[in-house]
């Protein structure tokens, strides 16, 4: 077996519109294409030694075993493929249920779809899962220890991907409030929500984090004055940055037992509780000063009780945990060095953050607090005896949480919230020791300790005992109040034709009603009338930039089959979701091979329209119409034909339509006509002669009405869109050249040039056609080219595309020449590959009052050399 290629998915894609997160790996089974699992020897009973958990996998017949059973009666191997890579991920933790495998008209050529809940890891996971096959069709083995170091692999890879607790915690919250989010590139950030309503955060820091606050909490010291300035109890305290200050501060604070700590430091680094002597206080001033990166040492009096740790939203008390340091308790037989082990064999418990607890590390800060209770690593404690590992209670260092939002007295909540805002912080995590938090703070000489910004949740959410707290909610309710909207309208545009035409018309409407309109399509993506970036811009990177841009009101997007194929839609839905047709083009690429297949990449863009949006379809088109049968949303209907049977039943049931009716653009509602512009009147149309463009402004006009905008909007909208270089480039470009014209259009399939020659069949004079095609195409498509040219065009000229995409130099023109033949064996053509060399030929020897139109592979490049004529307006 071979992988020839994998692809991630990270939107609705082809396979699913529901599950987002898809690896498709193209498989080629070589030698295993005809060999089912049931003529291999020994396969069957070497899967279930190594990977017994698959009996979990129904598969088809939809029963426990029911996989296996497929295995035993002889399934291919590209499917055992998809369900070992599924198992691998569901072992450590990952739960990913979603595959398809599916051959492609390539015979032993199989695409392996799977879900995935890390990337790097699912990827990886399709990599161990052929390598496990196939070491079980050569060998009928596969030794666990290999089992064990994949499992490993895929672990360190999830960890290391992993978002952490706290941030998880909020994007599973804006998930479940259907919130859009996405990864930012830089410091670990998050955009909540798209374009203007975009919020952000960083861990447990967010927007609404002023830099004050952060700042200030960040300053030990500082905060503690700013506290203790309004009156609230804090610990009695110093700052010095010399050893030889220690015993003078000791004895400000009012001796012993004191607590040493670095002003600077985090996760309780560097800090020694109940120092009750000289010489601890020694060790505990080099630990803090290892941790401080700016030498200054915290010395302060230490104050007996419990750790708590409070959580302030927005100003609101939320959650309360009582922490408790790392410890063991004796069983009366086992070692301090045993129990540590039993400990940290509890699942919950891991490396880092990623898990509810940490794994305690035996260091010399252990040993020492051990040490300190008359201890060590082989002491067997007697039963019940607890003995501590770390003098601070920070889950990173292996401590755990009792949750205790219940039992804060009211006082105590009062103070709390006042602390937050008093130090300035939208989120705050306020550490708190008192002997008794369900009583006044002041009753038990109880004092705030420290307060820090980005707490993390981790001890709230997923407390070791007591109630877990959404505390992302109040988050989430901090960021997007009630009634706050948290996306911005997003329609989509695909098609196999005039997708860019539309998509710019669509935001040239919307750029009427004053808001920040981006767009996306073939030459660039812009945001207004600026350029973003030019090239071909119609896949979900391009579509992130527009979501990410926090000046951009409207997103109108164009959408490619490749994109859609590559890698997913960057949204996971749209308000609009405008289908305008069909065609035969880019078949054979990608496994799209019908023109059913690539009717079904198009229909994603209307299967994901929200249930409260609309989806447009073409009514002319019946691949098109036929998608309203998977659509969730509602539905509306474009035609050019005001009698097509569809859009007569819309409008019977009430529907909304748009139909070009005696003359006009009009938009049909219930019994309601309302005509927007005649067509002659409309730039785009060419005076009413393209009736492609006609279908495309049809299609721009009824998904701006069906999105909320009145038609007055709408036709203001339509009465000054051109087809200009300028504003369209590469779509109905037509020059004035005095003694002709020349018109540019980047059609480069057979509908694409019907279109064109249903226009150019209206001129009246020489119609000179330069024309090619991309050499990715099919043969028969080339041909096609070929004979659609013959039938709109006196005199013709055949040119290549220098980038001939795997074919030779001169074999795609041979292709269209040879259809140029079978339409019209006595057709005017000539062949000059070169395409500046053919455009400027026919632009020397076009009659007068003719028109040169030519289909370039370089847009730009064939209008600068027209420009350079000096057209006339």
């Amino acid at each position: 077996m071979k992988i020839l290629k994998t692809l991630t998915l990270r939107g609705p894609n082809y396979w699913s519109i529901r599950r987002k997160k898809l690896i498709v790996m193209r498989l080629d089974l070589e030698d295993l294409a005809e060999r089912p699992s049931n003529s291999i020897p020994g396969f069957y009973e070497g899967l279930i030694r190594v990977l017994p958990s698959l009996v979990e996998h129904f598969c088809s017949p939809g029963h426990r075993g029911g996989f296996l059973a497929r295995v035993r009666e002889g399934t291919y191997m590209g499917h055992i493929v998809e369900h070992v890579a599924l198992e691998l991920q569901e072992l450590v933790g990952m739960t990913a249920g979603f595959g398809r495998t599916r051959e492609t008209s390539t015979p032993g050529i199989y695409n392996v779809v799977y879900e995935y809940v890390d990337e790097q890891a699912g990827r990886y996971a399709g990599r161990a899962a052929v390598r496990l096959c196939r070491s079980l069709v050569d060998t009928g083995d596969y030794s666990l220890t290999e089992l064990e170091k994949d499992l490993e692999d895929l672990r360190d890879l999830g960890a290391n991907s992993a978002l952490g607790p706290s941030t998880e915690t909020i994007v599973t919250e804006a998930d479940a409030r259907k919130i859009p989010w996405m990864l930012l590139s830089a410091r670990a950030m998050v955009q909540l929500g798209y374009g203007v309503h975009q919020q952000r955060i960083q861990a447990t820091l967010s927007s609404h984090s002023g830099i004050l606050g952060v700042e200030l909490a960040c300053d030990k010291e500082g905060t503690k004055t700013i506290l203790q300035d309004a009156g609230i109890p804090v610990p009695r305290g110093t700052t010095i940055q010399y050893f030889d200050d220690l015993e003078e501060a000791i004895n400000d604070v009012g001796g012993y037992p004191v607590v040493i700590k670095p002003l600077d430091g985090n996760h309780g680094r560097g800090i020694t509780i109940n120092v009750r002597h000289w010489q601890e206080a020694i060790a505990a001033y080099d630990l803090a000063a290892e941790e401080s990166k700016s030498r200054s040492i915290i010395v302060e009096r230490y104050y007996e009780g419990s750790d708590h740790r409070v959580l302030v939203v927005n100003g609101k008390l939320v959650a309360v945990a009582e922490r408790i340091p790392a410890h063991v308790t004796g069983d009366g037989t086992s070692t301090i060095t045993e129990l540590i082990d039993k400990t940290n064999q509890d699942p919950n418990r891991g490396d880092g953050h990623a898990n509810i607890l940490t794994k305690i590390v035996v260091n010399k800060t252990a040993i020492d607090v051990m040490e300190r209770q008359g201890y060590n690593l082989d002491s067997v404690l007697p039963k019940d005896e607890v003995v501590y590992l770390r003098a601070t209670a920070n889950l990173s260092t292996g401590g755990i949480a009792i949750d205790r939002t219940d039992d804060i007295h009211p006082e105590n909540i009062w103070l709390m919230e006042r602390v937050a805002k008093v130090i300035g912080l939208d989120i705050a995590g306020i550490d708190v020791v008192t002997s008794d938090i369900s009583k006044p703070l002041r009753e038990t000489n109880g004092v705030i300790v420290e307060v820090n910004a980005a707490p993390g949740f981790r001890m709230h959410v997923a407390p070791s005992q007591g109630l877990p707290r959404n505390v992302a909610a109040p988050v989430l309710d901090m960021l997007f109040p009630p009634g706050t909207p948290s996306r911005i309208p997003i329609l989509a545009v695909t098609g196999t034709n005039g997708k860019t035409t539309t998509t710019r018309l669509l935001a040239h409407i919307y750029r009427q009603t004053g808001k920040t309109v981006g767009y996306t399509s073939t030459d660039a993506i812009y945001i207004n009338e600026y350029c973003v970036e030019k090239g071909d811009n119609t896949g979900p990177q391009s579509a992130a930039v527009i979501l990410r841009d926090p000046t951009v009101e409207v997103a109108v997007l164009e959408t490619a089959r490749g994109g859609i194929l590559r890698a997913g839609l960057a949204f996971d839905t749209c308000d609009v979701g405008v289908v305008l047709n069909v065609a035969a083009d880019h078949l054979g690429l990608g496994d799209i091979d019908t023109i059913e297949q690539m009717a079904k990449v198009k229909s994603v863009i209307a299967e994901v329209v929200d249930p409260s949006g609309y989806a447009v379809l073409n009514a002319d088109d019946p691949l098109v119409a036929a998608m309203a049968d998977k659509v969730k949303a509602k539905v509306a209907y474009f035609s050019m034909n005001p009698d097509n049977p569809i859009i007569k039943n819309h409008i019977r049931r009430n529907g909304i339509a748009a139909v070009y009716e005696s003359g006009y653009v009009s938009i049909l509602e219930g019994s309601w006509t309302l005509r927007v512009e005649e067509a002659t009147l409309i730039p785009m149309t060419m005076g009413g002669m393209a009736p492609f463009m006609i279908a495309n402004a049809l299609a721009a006009c009824l998904a701006a009405f069906v999105n909320g905008l009145d038609v007055e909007v709408i036709r203001q909208g339509v009465r000054t869109f051109t087809t200009s270089a300028e504003q369209t480039p590469g779509r109905m470009n037509l020059f004035n050249l005095g003694r002709y014209h020349a018109l540019v259009d980047y059609a480069h399939n057979p509908a694409g040039y019907r279109a064109v020659g249903d226009f150019v069949k209206n001129w009246h004079g020489q119609r000179f056609g330069v024309v090619g095609g991309p050499g990715d195409r099919r043969d028969s498509d080339l041909i096609e080219l070929g004979q659609i040219a013959a039938q709109v065009f006196d005199r013709i000229i055949v040119k290549e595309d220098d980038d001939k995409r795997g074919r030779s130099g001169g074999e795609t023109a041979d292709l269209i020449v040879k259809g140029i033949l079978q339409e019209n064996p006595g057709a005017a053509y000539e062949v000059i590959l070169e395409e500046t060399v053919a455009l400027n030929k026919a632009l020397d020897q076009v009659e007068e009052k003719g028109l040169v139109v030519v289909f370039p592979e370089s847009v730009s490049k064939a209008i600068e050399l027209i420009k350079a004529r000096k057209p006339i307006g």
